[in-house]
């Protein structure tokens, strides 16, 4: 018991090494939450355009231009993804390595989401738009108002679980120096040359954050739900 007491001052409380702890964090969360709004604006526009060219044939070049994000983005590993953005991409650019993280995991983020929301899209009776057309919309109006608000209800899970892996994924932002909760931990192992505590509090607290997540995307579930009767 003192060994474990020992041990947790010296990985902790000695010199403040929590605060390593405590950046990680605050950065972890920055990145994810930023890449999130990233991801969700790339998929959304890159589905409507993939189910706009599927039910009509319109957008051809864009439409080419999304297959081929698509492809290249869910066909090569994210650590590379990130490494290419700052060693080649903004290797001669002054920017914050927040940025280029938020960026790299925004982007890859983004060919998920879009095809989250495509089936989402998809799922949605095609008597919906046909209703949407008898009401005066146009297509549109018809996607906006009344095919994504339940395109988003059917994928919400999905998209609840794709937020929870970017969230996890952002540990890899180390590699490119970002100070990340990860790399805050492997600081103070750094230090103390021991594993155990550094690690298993990185852990603890990833667990932590995602089951508040999950609980918040459970609570949002339930809500939409009540909603519909």
């Amino acid at each position: 018991m003192n060994e474990l007491k020992f041990s947790f001052y010296q990985n902790f409380i000695q010199d403040d090494r929590w605060r390593y702890l405590l950046i990680g964090l605050k950065n972890t969360l920055l990145i994810a939450v930023f890449a999130v709004l990233v991801g969700t604006v790339i998929g959304f526009l890159v589905a409507i355009i993939r189910t706009s060219h599927d039910k009509n044939g319109s957008f051809k070049i864009l439409n080419a231009i999304c297959r081929v994000y698509l492809t290249v983005i869910r066909g090569t590993p994210t650590m590379v993804q990130i490494l290419i953005a700052y060693y080649i991409i903004f290797a001669s650019v002054n920017v914050s390595k927040i940025i280029v993280a938020v960026l790299a995991f925004g982007i890859n983020s983004g060919a998920y989401v879009a095809e989250i929301v495509r089936s989402g899209i998809m799922s949605v009776d095609v008597g919906q738009f046909e209703a949407g057309r008898s009401l005066g919309f146009n297509y549109g109006q018809t996607m906006r108002l009344i095919i994504l608000p339940q395109a988003f209800k059917n994928v919400l899970p999905a998209l609840g679980n794709e937020l929870i892996v970017l969230l996890k994924e952002t540990a890899i932002s180390g590699y490119i120096g970002t100070q990340d909760l990860t790399k805050g931990g492997d600081i103070i192992r750094s230090i103390t040359y021991e594993p155990f505590l550094p690690l298993f509090a990185v852990a603890g607290i990833y667990l932590a954050v995602v089951m508040l997540m999950s609980a918040g995307v459970n609570k949002l579930e339930r809500r939409l739900r009540t909603s519909e009767r």
